[in-house]
């Protein structure tokens, strides 16, 4: 009993620990995931997989797998599709089919597998999926559009793998392989039809119960839970791993519908979801044994060489052709295929039956499979974000900021900082505003910062960071609360809340709102009493002659609001981390003007 308690504990701590030993690192979480499996299981021993849950690993890692999918699901908006829907349709289909004939044949070709084997390994390479994918685009941060073709694919592309997979595995493993062409065909259609009417079913019913009030507000997550689990089984049942295809769907269809906001369900699935892949990658890392890392060999990394240089861009290639994607565009999407947790699943429990089936080489599948995703997960994970900063199609820091209110001040303070090298979008919902803005060079978009549809619509591609400059502060809360999920709670601020007569408790209690700007006494009325004043929003630099001291002597009353570190790193000055000026910085400021 003992034993069985230290290693849940074990998998629970190694996986979460490893997330945050990337955040620290900045580097792809699944690559300290992998590492700390295989430390764990082969490498030491502590961590035994197959003990620890014996014939519960397949089950469970399936619905851990559903449970992923969906919350990939709840990500994909319709409206992303109508510019890149063509790229996303060719890359799952014909894609799919390129990835999947090349990869056998370089199987065939490099691993002495047999025919039906290479088939069936090229089937479970097909996929990428939103373990790999999800961390690597909220790392690499790269451009809107092309970071939708891949969220797409990535999410979609697995249900359809694991379709293709197992079709391929029944053929073989009867001997029907003559049919195979029949047999994938209609086993996909089957799929499809089962799935996605399941799915459907059951974002319809979720919607209504929701809708009726027939759930109470502290059951919605876990009631949707049970139905991706259910949703999942009973698919699965109809028709073997159309239960994948069901739960990204159902994610899908309540991300899409417009009747029950589901906003919290999502962050509920999005924690979930950083559990399951924490724990699942050292999970199956730890399956691997240390015999199957020394059998990689010349021919296993030419293999992998062949993936990664040949097929990947072909099928991109082929997918994009006539499509409107720039070359670099194209090049990005060419190294971007890393393989994770549905490729591992499927090949142990494949290898497993095709040997108790006695089929010649299927042990190689797990060892082989392992070797593509970390292979994959490491070439991808640590040069992707490095070639899409040099293709300009993602800023590892992004500096920029979204600046809620375009009146008069806020114009002001974004020029500022547009003059500063720093990307700044204005939002307003007048236009007379947005109109003296893009005069000045601004970056506009008109809309209520508040609406589902401006997360689908506006590009935030170098954007950072929230500010809200409004003057209601119920406003600037609910728009830090909006885009808490796009730029995490560290990185949305308003202004400070304007005092309330003979009240001593914060109007908006400090969970409900973003970090305060400036200072508790320079509020909305406070910063346009000043402006009305003749005060500017000015910058100077601090030198060795001008040092922080002789700028408080000249600049007596001056307000910090930001500084510009040598490194161009934009610091913002909040209340509950004022900030301390030191030589080198630009510092912002509003000031009069000094005698």
């Amino acid at each position: 009993m003992e034993h069985f308690l230290i290693d849940l504990a074990l998998l629970t701590v190694l996986g979460i620990l490893a997330q945050w030993l990337a955040w620290r690192l900045h580097l792809p979480a699944i690559l300290i995931l992998l590492l700390a499996g295989l430390l764990a299981g082969p490498v030491t021993g502590f961590l035994r997989p197959d003990q620890l849950f014996g014939e519960l690993l397949s089950p469970v890692v399936s619905l851990s797998v559903a449970v992923i999918l969906f919350e990939g699901g709840l990500s994909l908006k319709l409206t992303e599709l109508r510019q890149i829907g063509a790229v996303v349709r060719n890359l799952v289909s014909l894609g799919v089919a390129v990835t999947w004939g090349l990869s056998a044949l370089a199987a065939y070709l490099l691993l002495d597998l047999s025919l039906e084997l290479a088939l069936l390994f090229g089937a479970i390479l097909v996929v990428t999926g939103p373990t790999v994918i999800i961390p690597l685009l909220r790392q690499i941060n790269p451009a809107r559009r092309i970071g939708i073709i891949a969220k797409w694919e990535g999410i979609i592309i697995d249900p359809i793998g694991a379709t293709l997979a197992v079709l391929v595995f029944e053929s073989l493993l009867t001997g029907n392989t003559g049919g195979g062409p029949f047999l994938v065909l209609s086993g996909l259609l089957r799929t499809v039809l089962f799935g996605g009417l399941i799915g459907i079913t059951g974002a319809a019913v979720l919607t209504l119960l929701m809708k009726r009030y027939w759930i109470p507000d502290f059951l919605h997550e876990v009631i949707t839970l049970m139905l991706v689990i259910s949703t999942y089984t009973v698919s699965d049942l109809l028709q073997r791993e159309s239960g994948l295809l069901a739960v990204t769907v159902l994610g899908i269809g309540l991300a899409n519908q417009k009747w029950v906001p589901v906003k919290h369900i999502i962050t509920f699935k999005e924690n979930l979801r950083v559990l399951l892949i924490s724990g699942l990658f050292v999970l199956l890392a730890a399956r691997l044994r240390t015999e199957d890392l020394a059998s990689i060999g010349l021919n296993e990394i030419a293999f992998l060489a062949v993936l990664v240089l040949i097929v990947r861009p072909i099928a991109v290639q082929l997918s994009a052709f006539g499509s409107d994607l720039n070359g670099h565009e194209k090049i990005f999407l060419s190294w971007l295929a890393p393989r994770g947790i549905v490729a591992a699943a499927v090949s142990s429990v494949f290898a497993l039956s095709l040997a108790e089936s006695g089929i010649a080489g299927a042990e190689r599948l797990i060892p082989l499979t392992f070797m593509v995703i970390i292979g994959t997960v490491t070439l991808y994970g640590l040069s992707a974000p490095l070639l899409a900063r040099r293709l300009s199609l993602a800023n590892a820091n992004p500096q920029g900021a979204l600046i809620v209110g375009a009146h008069d001040w806020a114009r002001r303070l974004g020029l500022v900082l547009k003059e500063e090298g720093f990307e700044t979008v204005l939002v307003d919902t007048n236009w007379d505003n947005l109109r003296d803005a893009r005069m000045s060079g601004l970056r506009t978009f008109h809309g209520s910062v508040l609406s589902d549809s401006i997360l689908d619509d506006i590009d935030l591609f170098g954007i950072g960071r929230l500010i809200a400059l409004t003057p209601n502060d119920e406003v600037n809360a609910l728009a830090a609360l909006h885009f808490e999920e796009i730029f995490d709670k560290s990185e949305v601020y308003q202004l400070a809340c304007a005092p309330t007569e003979g009240r001593k408790t914060e109007v908006i209690s400090a969970h409900q709102r973003g970090r305060l700007l400036f200072g508790t006494n320079l509020g909305y009325a406070e910063i346009g009493r000043r402006i009305r004043a003749k005060q500017l929003i000015k910058k100077t630099r601090l030198t060795d002659e001008f040092d922080y001291q002789a700028f408080t002597a000249k600049y007596q009353d001056a307000a910090l609001l930001f500084i510009i570190t040598e490194s161009r790193t934009l610091l913002i000055n909040t209340t509950d981390r004022p900030l301390t000026p030191k030589k080198g910085h630009t510092l912002i400021i509003l000031t009069k003007n000094p005698e």
